[in-house]
């Protein structure tokens, strides 16, 4: 039993549930007004809209289920601890931001532009999102089926698990460190600049000049279909490549595994070309100098 219970309620105005504790709503639709439950704690919410700006800020122990934060609904969850959001759709923008122990599962985020922003402690299962700059410097993330379309995706994230997912994200990974990706598909430009120890497992990436300017860079069992100029200035390679790649350029360090590569660029003036192990059957054309430098 909740101490108190709103059910097939309207509630608009500023701050119009502000301070809440212990609260259940149902059918509840919080309407015209900023901030409807803000610095609230024990909250649970079902069925229930948000059609207006900050409803959930400074919060505490809060569960929304088949709840709808409609297009004007943004910045909906800010500096809040200890949320689960299930089976919900997520119209707004600019959600969740500096949040710690979050789950989101069996959500649709349609416009998840500038979403998960510095938060910390994320579970995310079977969500679909939809926006640019996803899931910026947030940290102990673990991501399972995520479908999202959205370029410059988890930039600056730390300590980062994703498995059977698919993204079709540009410069998605950069400055990143400690990502461990599984059973995914990846499709984008310049995939982990800048990144520290990312790993890929049994992934299929298709990129122009991604995985470029790694450190402790670690591929097993995947494939690099449609791939250019990869893997430039990478460090610490551990890459095991299941088929042929279209163009490999300037890796610094380590071991590159592959079927075959259509085009080495290995640039003695750039790098010590010793420092990386090449192990490839079929090599179709090796040269210094990239095609824009020949």
């Amino acid at each position: 039993m909740y101490p108190k219970e709103f059910r097939n309620v309207t509630l608009s105005g500023e701050r119009a549930a502000f301070g809440q504790s212990g609260a259940r709503f149902v059918n509840a639709v919080f309407e015209n007004g900023e901030s409807p439950l803000k610095e609230s704690s024990g909250i649970t919410l079902k069925d229930s809209i948000f059609r207006w700006k900050y409803p959930l800020w400074y919060g505490s122990d809060i569960d929304a289920d088949n709840c709808l934060w409609d297009d004007n609904a943004r910045a909906g969850v800010w500096y809040s601890r200890n949320v689960r959001i299930s089976n919900c759709l997520i119209k707004a923008p600019k959600n969740f931001r500096r949040c710690s122990n979050l789950i989101i599962e069996n959500t649709d985020l349609t416009n998840a532009q500038e979403t998960l922003w510095s938060c910390s402690d994320v579970e995310i299962r079977n969500v679909t999102a939809k926006g640019d700059y996803f899931a910026m410097n947030s940290s102990d993330m673990k991501i399972h089926n995520l479908k999202l379309d959205g370029n410059y995706s988890f930039d600056g994230v730390h300590n980062l698990e994703i498995s059977n997912s698919r993204m079709l994200s540009k410069d998605a990974f950069w400055n990143s460190r400690n990502v461990v990706v599984k059973d995914s598909f990846i499709s984008g430009e310049y995939i982990g600049w800048n990144a520290e120890n990312i790993t890929f497992e049994n992934c299929t990436i298709e990129s122009l000049q991604g995985l470029c300017y790694i450190k402790g860079l670690k591929m097993k069992n995947c494939r690099l279909i449609n791939t250019v100029l990869a893997f430039e200035y990478s460090q610490d390679i551990d890459a095991d490549i299941d088929g042929t790649i279209i163009s490999v350029m300037n890796p610094s360090s380590g071991r590159i595994k592959a079927d075959g590569i259509r085009h080495l660029i290995n640039d003695p003036a750039k790098i010590k070309t010793s420092d990386t192990d090449i192990i490839c059957p079929y090599i179709a054309k090796e040269t210094e100098k990239a095609p824009w430098e020949e």
